[in-house]
């Protein structure tokens, strides 16, 4: 018998094709060394916009949006682990600050 987590249950069913830069952008920073490595997910995000050119920067954007427009915040860690995350949110507030990562770099490049 498995037990799922809560936030299991709540999480919509998606797939790594349907977010392949997401997928790409967690498996490449938000692995389980991240606290280690950047200290943050804040400080991952702004690292990967540093290390991504423009086109990439975007596709995650728009893929990360995509993603906060059908998962409960609540599911965000669990959502993210389907795509390849080995970090857990600890708040809204880091999911808040990776979002306006995103929003910073979708103006400016948009």
């Amino acid at each position: 018998m498995s037990h799922k987590h809560p936030d299991h249950a709540k999480t919509p069913e998606i797939s790594a094709a349907e977010f392949p830069a997401l997928r790409d952008f967690l498996r490449g920073y938000f692995h389980q060394d991240l606290l280690d490595e950047y200290g943050s997910a804040e400080a991952a995000t702004r690292q990967f916009c540093k290390d991504a050119d423009a086109a990439q920067r975007q596709a995650v954007a728009d893929e990360w949006t995509r993603l906060m427009e059908r998962v409960p915040w609540a599911a965000m860690s669990a959502a993210i682990g389907k795509l390849g995350s080995s970090y857990d949110f600890e708040s809204n507030d880091e999911i808040k600050k990776v979002m306006a990562i995103f929003r910073e770099y979708s103006r400016r490049e948009g």
